[in-house]
């Protein structure tokens, strides 16, 4: 769907909308897959959103629902009859009827649990033991797994009963007689066995498996370094209890990236782009702000400090701002990319030294050649050939500043058990401004005596 058949088609349901046309609507969007569903609902206002929901079976309902963005979903979920979000819940896998129901109030959340089917019910409470963000938290209790002492004819018989609990069947799990993973087997190497052999002897007992305590961002790299589609959840004892599959491993992803992409900006991650209040936004980013604000204090307090320099040298105060935006800039390019190693696991303990060594290289060259094109223009455009010779010497020492603040600092926070992405935001680049004004200025107050 291209943008202008998604703005016919959200103007016409809306003007059927408005004519309470619902027979229309539905016909528009029968067919239509769920997420474009979504996509048409996240476009039309949100009075227009609710009805055009309610037109909708549960089973599809259901899907659309998992498709939107968060601040829609809320806002549909609140505005649902408790009758039809237990209709649509029943109509859920384990995950996603869990992700639902974590979000509701106690009292509503207990009540849809007595409601739904009381397998699901049971299902869902288990899922809720485990923490939001762990392999437990995101993986689906419906799986197939058949006993390694099974013959091949067995095996499908058991794949053919859970057809309609299982979507989407990748790998068939095999366990033992205390339901402990053994093995895995593909659907090819199945089909293509000979009836009465047995499992065991045709399983790959090589298999990947993760604990149900693990963090969802290790479970995402796991998926992206083995080129996996589904992966298979453990209990402390070895016990196959569910499965992972690659749709709920890109919504993690996705996840990360957008927290990671708030915390290096100094965004609160509630604030979503949908969120419509202008007061919620703001005062989600005022504590960032403030923090930015206070540091940004302290330059001030530095400028006044070397106030009789800046008098007799006017000059350097017109490349202040040259100086604090270069050294922000290097030290974000230098943390973004430990940030992104140390979240890929591409960054290990042993891999530290060799980091910063590398980061330090990178900087000796790009602050000689600022700094030499520093002393260029200085020196060309100013006439000054000896204090374009200090504010080179400047330049380079405060980028070299700069890009080692910024790739040790996400470093120091990962030691002591903070997440690096928030070194990248407001934090390193008062850092930088700062200290990189105070190493700036100080040069040249120094130099000053000798020139």
């Amino acid at each position: 769907m291209d943008e202008t058949d998604l703005k016919t088609i959200v103007d016409d349901i809306d003007y059927l909308a408005s004519e309470k046309d619902g027979r229309m609507i539905k016909n528009i969007l029968v067919g239509t897959h769920p997420a474009d569903i979504a996509t048409i609902l996240q476009h039309l206002p949100e009075e227009t959103r609710e009805y055009v929901f309610s037109l909708l079976d549960a089973d599809t309902a259901s899907d659309v629902l998992m498709e939107l963005d968060e601040v829609s979903k809320e806002k549909l979920i609140a505005e649902l009859e408790q009758d039809r979000l237990t209709e649509i819940v029943d109509e859920m896998d384990s995950d996603d009827a869990t992700d639902i129901v974590a979000e509701l109030p106690e009292e509503v959340a207990q009540q849809i649990l007595d409601s739904i089917d009381k397998q699901d019910s049971d299902e869902v409470k288990e899922l809720l033991r485990h923490e939001e963000d762990t392999a437990g938290g995101i993986m689906a209790l419906e799986f197939v797994a058949v006993r390694e002492d099974m013959t091949v004819d067995d095996a499908i018989k058991e794949i053919r009963a859970k057809a309609n609990e299982v979507d989407e069947l990748y790998n068939v799990w095999v366990v033992d007689k205390q339901d402990k993973l053994v093995g895995v087997l593909s659907l090819k190497k199945l089909i293509l066995a000979r009836p009465n052999e047995k499992v065991k002897s045709i399983m790959n007992k090589d298999v990947i498996s993760v604990p149900t305590d693990m963090d969802q961002e290790e479970v995402a790299n796991i998926f992206r370094r083995y080129d996996l589609v589904s992966l298979p959840v453990v209990d402390a004892f070895g016990r196959l209890v569910g499965r992972i599959t690659i749709d709920d491993v890109v919504d993690v992803m996705e996840e990360e990236a957008s927290e990671d992409i708030q915390k290096m900006a100094g965004l609160s991650q509630e604030e979503e782009i949908r969120e419509t209040s202008a007061f919620r936004i703001s005062f989600l980013r005022l504590p960032w702000l403030m923090i930015a604000f206070v540091g940004e204090l302290f330059s001030a307090l530095v400028l006044n400090h070397f106030e009789a320099s800046i008098q007799q040298v006017f000059i350097a105060a017109l490349f202040i701002p040259l100086m604090m935006a270069m050294g922000g800039n290097t030290g974000i390019q230098a943390a973004t990319i430990v940030v992104r190693g140390l979240a890929l696991g591409e960054l290990v303990p042993a891999d530290l030294l060799k980091r910063l060594r590398k980061e330090f290289q990178v900087a000796l060259v790009t602050g000689s050649v600022c700094g030499a094109i520093l002393f260029v223009v200085i020196s060309t455009f100013f006439g000054e050939f000896r204090f374009g010779v200090m504010l080179g010497v400047a330049m380079f020492v405060v980028i070299i500043n700069a890009s080692f603040v910024g790739a040790s600092v996400p470093l120091i926070l990962r030691k002591l058990g903070a997440d690096p992405a928030i070194a990248t935001g407001p934090f390193i680049t008062t850092f930088n401004d700062v200290i990189g004004l105070f190493i700036y200025l100080g040069l040249i107050t120094v130099a000053m005596n000798y020139f």
